[in-house]
């Protein structure tokens, strides 16, 4: 497997800077969706939406410098990467984290199990920002400053204990009771959302 690709952060790029470019570069808008009311994952082709509720916020403002951090992706795999990283490193006092990690755990081992343990095992040799107050003083630490201070390392360099491997398996049974069952609260929700968002994309068109 290839290692995960880091974004071009560096040097003395702070992580406030390095954000800006991962939401141009994802589409992201200017405050990364923060302020919308419902946010959205794409199953393949089809957008399940669900509320962007005040706890799910404040969990994402961690999460996306995670994924600078990282270097993980915003597909499907790079999601159930980070939240497998983020379960392994451990989600503190975040509600939201922990619930959406388990469920992007979940789904992430049906496509890319093997890449979601790598993921769970460097979580469990590093840190994350869930500890850390979201202030000015954190958007303005250069990029690889913080890494150092995270500890994070390519997930080659390290080995996994029989400690992580039965936290990794009771992750995954979580992880997969929850994304069965918001699939089968979302997914239905979504299908029966498309018609009609269909036809108002074709009106808008023959408008145009």
């Amino acid at each position: 497997m290839q290692a995960p690709q880091r974004s071009a952060a560096g040097g003395r790029e702070t992580l406030r800077e390095a954000r800006r470019e991962y939401f141009i570069r994802n589409r992201f808008g200017d405050d990364g969706g923060y302020a919308s009311k419902w946010a959205e994952f794409a199953l393949g082709p089809i957008p399940i939406p669900f509320p962007n509720t005040r706890e799910r916020v404040r969990a994402l403002r961690f999460h996306d410098l995670h994924h600078v951090l990282t270097g993980y992706g915003t597909d499907v795999a790079g999601e159930s990467q980070i939240s497998a990283w983020e379960l392994g490193s451990h989600c503190r006092d975040m509600a939201a984290a922990w619930v959406l990690n388990l469920g992007g755990l979940g789904l992430g081992l049906a496509v890319a199990p093997r890449v979601c343990w790598r993921a769970f095992v460097r979580g469990q040799s590093s840190q994350n920002l869930y500890t850390r107050p979201f202030d000015d003083a954190l958007l303005d630490t250069p990029v690889e400053e913080a890494r150092r201070a995270l500890g994070l390392a390519p997930e080659q360099d390290h080995a996994a204990t029989l400690r992580t491997r039965a936290l990794f398996v009771l992750a995954c049974l979580a992880g997969t009771l929850i994304a069965v069952a918001g699939l089968a609260v979302f997914l239905p929700l979504a299908l029966l959302a498309a018609v009609p968002l269909n036809l108002a994309a074709r009106k808008r068109t023959q408008q145009t």
